[in-house]
């Protein structure tokens, strides 16, 4: 019986751990500000670019506040920035699997789009 349970813990623990398909609607911001300077729904585009151009990695930042790592599921992996400086500073829709590992997330991005702007 104690088997039985453990074998029942460690299958929900695995199905728990698995990444999951979603969207995250937010800002593309640059790591580095998004945590020295407390962003909260609004980045200069400009200067977005420029972090990430010297080497800042650029984060989706999504209305809950979140902070979202964009990464690639393949290996070697890549870097994720030339892939989101088109939308530096700017709104997006993000879709792909998110991980949640030790309090940060990630998502591998499948898709990436401008989000319209609110009428």
């Amino acid at each position: 019986m104690r088997t039985v349970c453990w074998l029942l813990l460690l299958s929900i623990l695995t199905l728990a751990a698995e990444p999951k398909k979603a969207t995250v609607h937010g800002l593309v911001v640059d790591s580095a500000c998004a945590f020295v300077k407390n962003l909260k729904n609004k980045v200069d585009a400009n200067c977005a670019a420029a972090c990430a151009r010297s080497g800042s990695p650029l984060l989706i930042m999504a209305d809950d506040g979140s902070l979202y790592w964009p990464i690639a599921e393949v290996m070697p992996a890549a870097n994720q920035n030339p892939r989101l400086m088109e939308f530096a500073g700017k709104r997006i829709i993000a879709t792909g699997r998110v991980y949640d590992r030790g309090g940060s997330r990630a998502i591998a991005l499948e898709r990436v789009e401008l989000e319209a702007p609110a009428k």
